[in-house]
């Protein structure tokens, strides 16, 4: 019976993986390379992931442009030491692909440790061969 129930879960798990299509592939490897860089604060990194007309919206409510996002990282006013996805959903429709996560984050902004949980809404365009993030959406998950 054991063996059943891990053959089963085994063909699920690979079926859900081989059904990604190859937009959406993309699209998974271009978030994770944010979050990569989003920790590392790489300037030139978080430049070449921003499409020039990013509106970067926090859970606050405050909105940032493209220069104010990579600044505020590459400088470590905002300064994430961990960031993990997860819930992660990718929907890809032509060069356009909307990506829903939630984010679980330990920062050090300003030399204070601190959490951060949110849900994260991004849009991105595939422009000149690779896939940008042209907006972002943060909320604070419902309360329990």
């Amino acid at each position: 019976m054991n063996r059943l129930l891990l053959a089963v879960a085994v063909l699920l798990i690979s079926t859900t993986m081989n059904a990604q299509s190859k937009g959406e592939k993309e699209v998974a490897a271009a978030v994770e390379m944010l979050r990569k860089a989003m920790i590392d604060g790489s300037e030139t990194k978080l430049n070449n992931l921003a499409a020039d007309m990013l509106t970067y919206g926090h859970s606050s409510g405050k909105i940032e442009t493209k220069a104010e996002f990579v600044s505020t990282l590459a400088t470590g006013k905002s300064d994430f030491v961990t960031i993990d996805l997860t819930d992660q959903t990718i929907q890809v429709n032509g060069d356009v692909a909307i990506v829903r996560h939630s984010l679980a984050a330990q920062t050090n902004d300003g030399g204070k440790p601190g959490e951060v949980n949110l849900r994260i809404l991004t849009v991105w365009q595939k422009q000149k061969g690779g896939w940008k993030m042209v907006a972002r959406q943060a909320v604070k998950p419902p309360a329990n």
